[in-house]
């Protein structure tokens, strides 16, 4: 979905927010290991670290663009068996998911996806997007891991 292009001052808003939110965000969440932001100049992207029980550590990548906040973590790395019940599984889970969605990407890792208008962009909304990520990956990581790893678990 293309969302309308935001004007300057409204990128630069929220680029203030972000900073401030993950900066809060680390102070005050014990979750929270590391906020880090891409030296690159002129990139308007973030990584989190958060600590998680299911999956140890979550890094969600916050990116900043024109249209959009796009918001993406690395849930696994692409299954060795049962690929068919891991994607299944996945796209089922997904039917439940607000916001979120699964995807394929580099060496056919699975990710978690989201994205939101920049107008949208505000505490809560970014409260949102943290805890949906952390929440889907800690309810769906060890069933998969489990299916697409399956040999590698038995007792």
């Amino acid at each position: 979905m293309d969302y309308p292009l935001a004007t300057p001052h409204e990128i630069a808003s929220a680029e203030s927010l972000i900073e401030s939110w993950m900066t809060e965000q680390l102070a005050d969440e014990n979750t929270i290991s590391s906020v880090e932001r891409d030296p690159e100049r002129g990139t308007r992207r973030w990584v989190m670290r958060l600590e998680g029980e299911q999956k140890n550590f979550i890094a969600i990548w916050f990116t900043l663009g024109q249209r959009n906040l796009h918001v993406e973590s690395y849930f696994m790395p692409a299954p060795e068996e049962n690929e068919a019940q891991v994607y299944e599984y996945l796209m089922r889970r997904a039917e439940k998911m607000i916001g979120f969605s699964f995807a394929i990407g580099v060496e056919d890792a699975v990710f978690l996806i989201g994205r939101v208008p920049v107008k949208w962009i505000d505490e809560v909304e970014l409260d949102r997007l943290l805890g949906s990520i952390y929440f889907y990956t800690e309810q769906s990581f060890r069933p998969a891991m489990r299916l697409g790893f399956a040999s590698r678990f038995k007792d």
